[in-house]
């Protein structure tokens, strides 16, 4: 059965879906066109690195705020506010004339993002109940998800060499109108909530300010090095108000993140995992495309077609995990999946500066994405088990920057440590070893997420009430906005 019986539960669908393919499309579609971005809007080389690190920068810091908005404000209301502003600054940003235009239209992006994107999966959660119909829906989720990460390496370098790289901004447009148009064709509007709960301000105030420097700290290591003063500062600054967040959460009526989600073992788990899965993700995306490119001599479009049988192996993966799934726990997809991703990872480590895309490539990305596959669809169900419906985009939120972290946490520290292995050698041969290394620690990652699900989840499911108990009987309520 369905939860929310007003709308209809595949057009949410869709329009989740298609809205998360763009928000991740971004995360890529970018840094293929940089050279020319610069060239054209006269960046200086620092000053460059801006145009990816404020997007992942306001997307990160803004989601938990963004979640719990659309608790308390309406699903479907913050799904259609943060698309509109996503698409608005994407206009900006394909029209921008100077580097602080861009810079700005990348900030608003994200922040845009940061309301659409809890709110996309917070409907899919409110929509479909537990079982094999959400773990189905977020499969489709998942997979869309992570094929417009993939897929943004090869829009990029197409864009970029046969339309201009203000395509690369300008291409989201249309997305942003279909994802638009399905919201009255069956999204629905929702219940009005029983009492409204105000927003936890100080809470929004820390917790964004917390994980805003936390990324930042680590977004400039590129620049600035991970023993120098200004990274020290900024993530000492980052971690007290991060603990002045918990302190202050735990003493909220109504806090922006209640601690007490944390207390099931299927979130608290469900979110360590996809910390550590999205950091050996997106990490082993960075150091193939670099590979492909910098030792094998690809070019931008050759190497984002030869993502293309990654993005198949992430479909097949996602497919294969909702059949598994569907009357199991997510343990038993999670488990393997991340195996076999850390197998293909480690098979990742042996590449070759004699190398080619057949022998180093295509096998290992065939593996470590089916393996991915299976644990993408799997861990969003897991971590949104148990929790009740006006909790939906406050579990959201929590999912997502815990995801956004990993990836943006992830990918600094391993560059930072290829780098090292790599030293001042521009060569092929030293190029090739740091991203060896880099790949051989992300399928430890990989590992090290099969231990959490092996021992942090359940082996059974749980039942809704039971993440209830935590609740104040004032809001156990489910009658909220969607």
């Amino acid at each position: 059965m369905y939860k929310n019986s007003g709308g209809k539960p595949g057009v949410v669908l869709a329009a989740a879906a298609v809205a998360q393919f763009v928000f991740a499309l971004d995360m890529s579609v970018v840094n293929v066109a940089l050279p020319a971005i610069r060239t054209a809007l006269g960046f200086a080389p620092l000053d460059l690195s801006w145009v990816v690190h404020l997007y992942a920068l306001t997307f990160g810091g803004f989601l938990l705020l963004g979640g719990r908005a659309c608790d308390l404000y309406g699903r479907r209301r913050m799904f259609v506010l943060g698309l509109t502003v996503f698409g608005l600054c994407s206009l900006a940003g394909g029209l921008a004339q100077t580097p602080w235009h861009l810079i700005t239209a990348r900030a608003g992006q994200g922040l845009g993002a940061a309301v659409a994107a809890p709110a996309a999966l917070a409907m899919l959660t409110t929509t479909f109940t537990e079982g094999p119909r959400r773990v189905r829906a977020l499969g489709v989720w998942s997979a869309v998800n992570a094929a417009g990460g993939a897929l943004g390496v090869l829009a990029g370098g197409l864009l970029t060499d046969y339309a201009g790289w203000r395509w690369v901004m300008l291409i989201n447009l249309p997305i942003v109108a279909a994802a638009l148009a399905l919201v009255p064709a069956g999204v629905p509007a929702g219940e009005s909530p029983a009492r409204r709960e105000r927003l936890d301000v100080l809470g929004a105030a820390l917790a964004t300010g917390g994980v805003g420097l936390l990324v930042l700290g680590v977004v400039r290591t590129d620049t600035v090095g991970w023993g120098s003063r200004p990274t020290w500062v900024t993530l000492g600054a980052a971690a007290v108000l991060l603990v002045a967040f918990v302190v202050a959460e735990s003493r909220a009526t109504t806090p922006l993140l209640r601690l007490g989600l944390l207390r099931s073992r299927w979130v608290a788990g469900a979110n360590a995992l996809v910390f550590l899965a999205a950091a050996g993700q997106f990490t082993a995306f960075y150091f193939v495309s670099l590979y492909m490119q910098q030792v094998l001599s690809m070019g931008a479009a050759a190497t984002g077609a030869a993502f293309l049988p990654f993005s198949a192996g992430l479909v097949a993966g996602t497919v294969a995990a909702t059949r598994i799934t569907a009357t199991r726990t997510p343990r038993v997809s999670l488990v393997p999946g991340a195996l076999l991703a850390a197998a293909g990872l480690a098979w990742f480590a042996f590449i070759s500066p004699q190398g080619s895309f057949l022998t180093d490539v295509l096998g290992p990305s065939l593996v470590t994405s089916i393996g991915t596959g299976l644990v993408l669809a799997p861990v969003a169900a897991a971590a949104t088990t148990g929790v009740t419906t006006r909790e939906a985009g406050m579990a959201s939120g929590l999912f997502n920057s815990c995801r956004q972290l990993g990836g943006c946490i992830g990918l600094a520290v391993l560059a930072t440590i290829a780098a090292h292995r790599t030293g001042t050698a521009t060569d092929p041969a030293a190029l090739n070893d740091g991203y060896a290394l880099g790949l051989a620690i992300a399928a430890a990652l990989f590992v090290l997420a099969a231990v959490v699900a092996i021992g942090a989840l359940p082996r059974r499911h749980a039942k809704t009430p039971g993440l209830c108990s935590a609740v104040p009987a004032d809001n156990r309520l489910e009658g909220t906005p969607s």
